[in-house]
Formats: C-alpha cells, sequence, structure tokens
C-alpha cells in the first residue's frame, strides 16, 4: 500500500468512529432528555425509564433534531417552554459527549 492509501484508510476510520461517537452521544442525550422529562411529567422507576425509551426511539423518526424536540414539547405542553427544552437538549448532549469520553478513558 502507499502512503496515501494509509492515509485514505486511517481517514476512513476516523470518520466512522466519529460517526459512532455521535450516535452514541446523541442516544444517550435522548436518555437523559426523557429522564428529566419523565421527572417533570411525574414518572418515577419503570415508568421513568420506559418514557427514557420512547424519547430514544422518537429520534428515529427524521434526520434532526426536531422528532424529539416534537415528542418532548408535545408531552410536557405547558410544563416546559420551547427555549428551556431545546436549552436541555443542548446542556445534555454536552454532558452525554463528557461521559462518553469519560468512560472511554477508563
Amino acid at each position: 500500500m502507499t502512503t496515501f492509501d494509509d492515509r485514505e484508510q486511517a481517514f476512513e476510520k476516523k470518520y466512522a468512529h466519529d460517526a459512532e461517537m455521535q450516535f452514541r452521544a446523541e442516544a444517550r442525550r435522548n436518555k437523559l432528555l426523557g429522564l428529566w422529562a419523565a421527572e417533570l411529567l411525574g414518572k418515577t422507576g419503570a415508568d421513568a425509564d420506559a418514557y427514557a425509551r420512547e424519547v430514544i426511539k422518537s429520534d428515529f423518526q427524521e434526520a434532526g433534531d426536531e422528532d424529539v424536540f416534537r415528542k418532548l414539547s408535545g408531552d410536557l405542553g405547558d410544563i416546559a417552554t420551547e427555549a428551556e427544552i431545546r436549552t436541555k437538549m443542548i446542556t445534555l448532549l454536552a454532558l452525554a459527549k463528557e461521559q462518553i469520553m469519560t468512560e472511554a478513558g477508563n
């Protein structure tokens, strides 16, 4: 193999790794969002976990975060504003990435 081929393969591996890490971070963020929303809705224990799984599944409806936002917005109604939900989505994505990086370091 040439140096160019080696570099190309390394780039492809990095791209695949980065895509997998982003997917894992978004899935974890959605679980955290689900648990946050479940608490606002008064759900606990198994009900909260089941609701978090619903939020995770809602992300597979379309590309991007709008499907998750619609799920949360519809379920929470007047309990949380659009700004609160979107802010929580951002902060929990950062937390999810941090958690994954910490786990990867161990």
